[in-house]
């Protein structure tokens, strides 16, 4: 008996995995950016230590997600989101209450929800950005990065 290989077709591969990446995307999942433009993205222990320091961490997720499990100390302020989970999105079609954030825009806040899929603490660090807020961090890795790194939760 004799075998012969087939040879391997690696643009048939290379297809395949794009196709699994915007399937992804189709699928309403789209990552969200790396970097941030007027906001720093921090690490989960970047955030730690900015909330050790009295910065104020806030948890954009919807309710009953924070009450499930929260950052310990988050203050929850819901980003309700509508629009579509894009750099360009329209915020018009989203709410998110600044009223519950501090009235001093030099307040150090630092953002997250569930993860770099997850738009919502993307967008409502777009709006305090826009809303003249200065010191403004984004914890892209969201809570499951803070929980990787075994920090506490409620």
């Amino acid at each position: 008996m004799r075998f012969t290989r087939k040879p391997l077709n690696v643009a048939a591969l290379v297809a395949g995995s794009c196709l699994v990446i915007v399937a992804a995307a189709i699928a309403g999942n789209p990552e969200t950016p790396k970097e941030f433009k007027g906001a720093t993205v921090c690490t989960s222990s970047e955030a730690k230590g900015i909330v050790a320091n009295g910065g104020i961490i806030v948890d954009t997720r919807i309710a009953n997600e924070y009450a499930e499990s929260h950052i310990q100390g988050a203050v929850s302020v819901v980003y309700k989101e509508n629009s579509a989970k894009d750099v360009k999105f329209d915020p018009s079609q989203d709410s998110f209450d600044l009223s519950k954030l501090p009235g001093n825009k030099n307040a150090v806040i630092v953002f997250y929800c569930n993860g770099p899929t997850c738009w919502k603490s993307y967008k409502a660090t777009v709006t305090a950005v826009k809303a003249g807020y200065k010191k403004v961090y984004w914890l892209r890795e969201g809570i499951p990065g803070w929980k990787a790194a075994g920090f506490p939760v409620e």
